[in-house]
């Protein structure tokens, strides 16, 4: 079943955890304690796991990010070429906001 782009924009409130788990993705399929970890350090935020498998299991869910076979227990995942996509409209919005917020503060 096929999503209309207003659905796939929606994330509400797993918006910044998956925005940071998209993210962590662009480099390559990984699993949860190594998402965890990514984010942890480029971001410097820690996603619980109730955080964590609720937004993969969305991000899953809306096709955005797809899971591998496991390997040894853990399960890897990837993101998509629509999650390619609305990784890529987040971040350009998040720079844009960043850039206007930086040149606001330097004029305040």
């Amino acid at each position: 079943m096929q999503r209309s782009p207003s659905e796939l924009l929606d994330l509400g409130r797993f918006e910044e955890p998956a925005v940071l788990i998209l993210t962590s993705l662009l480099e390559g399929p990984r699993h949860g304690y190594a998402i965890v970890k990514d984010v942890e350090q480029v971001a410097g935020v820690r996603l619980g796991p109730g955080t964590l498998y609720a937004t993969l299991a969305r991000l899953e869910a809306r096709g955005l990010i797809e899971g591998l076979p496991a390997e040894d227990r853990r399960r890897p995942y990837r993101i998509t070429g629509t999650g390619l996509e609305l990784a890529r409209g987040r971040l350009e919005r998040m720079r844009a906001v960043a850039h206007a917020g930086l040149s606001r503060l330097a004029g305040a």
